[in-house]
């Protein structure tokens, strides 16, 4: 398939656009930049910002859509991008894959929430659920529209686990944020970049599907295993909610402190998915070994 990917330079962006590559896909990376250099890769100009720029991108030799860009944090502007993305593919049963994330399910409660939960979304991704439903409702209009809520991703030295590296190697010791109870749902990004190909190739019109692949992991051992990444013994301290909101704003703060244990188990039931990739607490521990 030709598929016009957003987001295709980001973290998650930039694995995903691998794979679809390695699986044979003709990958058409959207850019905001013409005049960037951009060698041996054609590329389709757009920005969220200006929904024509991304309908005129959207042409009829695009197969697939894949949303990874991140979301300007305005409702409206958001909203009017994902219409004028949408509007070109409707009635055609060309595919489109939307991010969002596990966030807008809020505090699970000791619960293991599925893809049937209801959303309660922390600040950090307020409106995020609205823009699901119209993902997700354009399957009325022959769009086979999915969505992917990844958890917290891991690997390749980024996501939140490299940033709590460095925060390890600033500090002298591993933190995190919130009881030491707390505990996030896991994924690799090589095994959520696995699930975007497969839900290209596989998923079905309507699909809402959890990118989890460890279902809770305590943030207090992460921020250990990241303290032995950064060339520590596996310290880890708690980091004030307010002081964590100083320095990171209260909105990531706040996600940071978020407990939550999520399945994923419909990906791996519904369309074969095979996480394979070590746990986090292995990748950060074996990190300072290459």
């Amino acid at each position: 398939m030709k598929v016009l990917v957003l987001g295709a330079t980001g973290y998650i962006g930039s694995a995903v656009v691998s794979k679809l590559t390695l699986a044979g896909h003709d990958v058409v990376p959207l850019v905001k930049n013409a005049a960037a250099p951009h060698p041996d890769t054609p590329v389709r100009v757009g920005n969220l910002a200006d929904p024509a720029s991304l309908r005129t991108a959207v042409t009829d030799d695009v197969d697939a859509v894949v949303n990874l860009a991140t979301p300007t944090g305005d409702e409206a502007v958001d909203t009017a991008a994902l219409e004028a993305l949408l509007g070109p593919l409707r009635g055609t049963g060309r595919a489109f894959v939307y991010t969002s994330g596990v966030w807008v399910l809020g505090a699970t409660s000791g619960a293991t929430l599925t893809e049937d939960a209801d959303t309660n979304p922390i600040a950090i991704v307020g409106y995020r659920p609205l823009i699901e439903q119209r993902v997700l409702a354009a399957a009325e209009d022959d769009v086979r529209a999915v969505v992917i809520r990844p958890g917290i991703v891991y690997g390749r030295d980024g996501g939140i686990p490299g940033l709590m590296t460095g925060w390890a190697r600033e500090h002298g010791s591993g933190r995190y944020v919130g009881p030491v109870t707390t505990r996030w749902p896991m994924v690799h990004i090589d095994d959520l970049a696995d699930l975007y190909v497969l839900a290209l190739t596989k998923g079905q019109s309507g699909d809402l599907l959890h990118g989890v692949a460890w279902e809770s992991v305590p943030a207090a051992a992460i921020a250990a295993a990241a303290d032995i990444a950064a060339g520590g013994i596996g310290r880890a301290e708690p980091w004030p909610r307010t002081e964590a909101a100083e320095m990171l704003g209260e909105p990531f703060a706040e996600a940071l402190a978020l407990d939550q244990v999520v399945s994923g188990r419909r990906a791996v039931e519904e369309l074969g998915w095979r996480p394979s990739r070590p746990d986090v607490l292995a990748e950060l521990a074996g990190a300072d070994r290459g």
